[in-house]
């Protein structure tokens, strides 16, 4: 036996006597004094929340009785002394002797006994909330004072309590020839939630709203004491909402755009009479956007079965539609958030014999209640794509982007490295030569065209401020491309990595590693192509970057000019022509040579002509200033380069004349 584990032991053995532990302290609590107790394991806990938690508990059940249709009226109200009460018209909890408890009525074993109700065997109510039956005798616990009244068979019945201990019998107040249903009252215990607990009116109103969405067949009135009210909520209210979540979700909109016009929103029955689902989304074009998921009236914040249904529904949905309209390969990459991001959702189930995580019911864990509600959303969700082919486009449009930011946003993570002393410490692409200085001021990263260039490149560069990527041939047009492409494209994802700052709306001007970049390729007409592929990835993926100036074009030379002692280098054939009428006028003798390429210029001629700042020429790309301008560039780079060929060629078209018309003037 090990040392320390002989030692506590003998320690344990040294100190420990069977008095110590026996029968007489086992504890047996019983009735509700469990609740009392350890008030969180039933409705999480004693803040606020918790507080709010018995008002839902006791409106459940009155919603139950309106769901199994039963009553068509709620009534809530909040006295000035704190005491709740809400009535329902339903049939009335019963007051016959209990056959198991015949000294005490049903009325009474409900509010004292834990595990007791009329929902475990389905026979009273088809769906419902409470599903445990500790819901209002958990209430009748937490409470100092607890009144009930029930008006059944036209009588009028009344029994007290007073945390969780019947303080009367149960009383014949008289007739009541035009009342029914149960009227519950209680003031919550400040043992248990401290002496400043007080309902929250405004709270307590949004809860009577919402559970009148949820079920448009019942009216509920609200009913507040005025001196209780600091804040814009209404002392009386009566809500009843004929078009469900689809009204409620309307209300949350208001005037925000949406990228449909209409809401998908509907209600389908579950086959062989398993429950029902309502459900309402939108999709607005800005806002963080808001879920709220329901199990039989009762709010599941933390979504479950029912929500992960919805989600497959809608994004098998989405992309079945891509298919129908020709952009199947677009949408092979959607995922269920892209759908949900920034949508406004809310769904309703009822089915039989719900399961949640906890007594608090925050999260529906019924396996059948995803196959259900994908089967019955998913029909609909199809319906509303291709009934409106504008509409369902205007959507999967919306859901590409969403797309596009959640794979950049992957990307970029990858790409991302964790700095060490300094930002040159990153793990950055095996291709680049970095520069040696750890400040970002004047240094400059120039984007070359091949291996061979790059060789070239990197003899003549000043070691201390210029650093050389090259890239392999023409990069991706990522103006025609889909996200996915653009971030598998090897070439792009080390051009990210190595400038740091992000892309789009994450690029961050003070993470970019160098203050200028330089695209440099050769100065012919496949060098153009790759410096306008590379100007429009830098335009659509870093527009910050060309906004603040730091993109240029450098203007290697084409030709080579000497004659005795005398040398120059031409841009293109018109500098040429223009260098043989001056400079080399009345020369014997010339020497025209023409560059292949980059890499076909010394080191010391690359130098001398495109990389020494002190005798190169440098072209800044700039974005216009005025918003129109700006459009117009927009335009012409989508025309030019994005996805449609049939912009390409219009502007073909419209533009070969003048090309003939200079050629022939040359």
């Amino acid at each position: 036996m090990q040392p320390y584990k002989k030692r506590m032991i003998d320690l344990f053995a040294a100190n420990a006597t069977p008095e110590d532990y026996n029968a007489q302290h086992i504890e047996v609590l019983e009735g509700l004094e469990p609740v009392r107790r350890r008030p969180g394991m039933y409705i999480g806990g004693t803040d606020e929340r918790a507080l709010h938690h018995l008002a839902a508990e006791v409106l459940d059940n009155a919603m139950d009785e309106a769901v199994a249709g039963h009553a068509t009226r709620i009534e809530i109200g909040l006295a000035a002394d704190n005491m709740l009460i809400i009535s329902d018209n339903g049939r009335g909890i019963p007051v016959d002797p209990h056959p198991k408890f015949p000294n005490q009525s049903a009325l009474e074993v409900i509010l004292t006994t834990l595990h007791s109700g009329g929902k475990f065997s389905g026979k009273a109510y088809a769906t419902s909330g409470g599903l445990h039956g500790v819901g209002v005798s958990v209430v009748n616990a937490l409470s100092s004072q607890l009144v009930v009244e029930v008006a059944r068979n036209k009588e009028l019945y009344r029994q007290t309590f007073s945390r969780g201990i019947t303080t009367s019998s149960l009383e014949k107040l008289g007739a009541a020839p035009n009342r029914r249903g149960t009227t519950v009252g209680f003031v919550p215990d400040t043992e248990i939630f401290g002496e400043t607990a007080k309902f929250k009116p405004a709270r307590l109103y949004k809860l009577a709203r919402s559970k009148a969405y949820l079920f448009r067949g019942v009216e509920i009135r609200w009913k507040c004491a005025p001196e209780l009210i600091t804040d814009d909520t209404p002392a009386t209210a009566t809500f009843q909402f004929p078009g469900g979540l689809a009204d409620h979700l309307r209300e949350q909109i208001g005037d925000r755009e949406c990228a449909t016009t209409d809401f998908f929103a509907g209600r389908a029955e579950f086959p062989d009479s398993q429950g029902s689902v309502e459900w309402a989304v939108a999709w607005p074009l800005y806002g963080e956007g808001a879920y709220s998921y329901y199990c039989n009236t009762i709010p599941t914040p933390d979504g479950g079965t029912h929500e992960s249904g919805l989600r497959a529904a809608l994004s098998k949905g989405i992309k079945s539609f891509a298919g129908l309209v020709g952009q199947a390969k677009k949408a092979t990459e959607i995922a269920a958030d892209d759908v949900f991001n920034g949508a406004e959702v809310m769904l309703s189930v009822f089915i039989r014999e719900p399961q949640f995580q906890s007594q608090t019911k925050d999260r529906l864990t019924s396996p059948e209640a995803a196959r259900l509600v994908e089967a019955a959303v998913r029909d609909h969700f199809d319906h509303f794509l291709a009934d409106d082919q504008q509409r369902g486009k205007a959507l999967l449009g919306f859901v590409l982007e969403r797309m596009d930011e959640r794979l950049r946003r992957r990307a970029e993570k990858e790409v991302k490295r964790k700095t060490a002393t300094s930002k040159r410490n990153l793990r950055l692409p095996g291709k680049l030569t970095d520069c040696a200085s750890d400040d970002a001021d004047g240094t400059e990263l120039f984007i070359v065209e091949g291996d061979s260039a790059g060789g070239s490149a990197k003899q003549a560069r000043e070691r201390k401020t210029q650093a050389i990527l090259p890239i392999r041939g023409k990069i991706l047009n990522v103006a025609s491309a889909n996200t996915a492409k653009v971030l598998a494209n090897q070439e792009i994802t080390d051009l990210i990595q190595a400038l740091g700052s992000g892309t789009r709306d994450r690029y961050d001007p003070k993470a970019l590693r160098y203050e200028r970049v330089i695209i440099m390729t050769d100065a012919d007409v496949d060098g153009a192509h790759i410096a306008t592929l590379l100007m429009t990835f830098f335009f659509q993926e870093m527009p910050g970057l060309v906004k603040d100036g730091r993109l240029y074009v450098a203007q290697p030379p084409l030709y080579r000019l000497a004659s005795g002692g005398t040398v120059a280098y031409a841009r293109d054939d018109a500098h040429k022509a223009e260098l043989e009428r001056t400079i080399f006028k009345g020369k014997n003798k010339l020497e025209i040579g023409r560059f292949k390429g980059l890499g076909e210029m010394n080191p010391g001629q690359l130098k001398e002509t495109t990389m020494d700042p002190a005798r190169r020429t440098l072209i800044r790309v700039t974005l216009p200033s005025e918003y129109e301008e700006r459009a117009e560039v927009k335009d012409l780079v989508e025309r030019l380069m994005g996805r449609n060929p049939e912009h390409r060629f219009t502007f073909i078209q419209a533009n070969a004349k003048k090309v003939e018309a200079e050629a022939i003037d040359a």
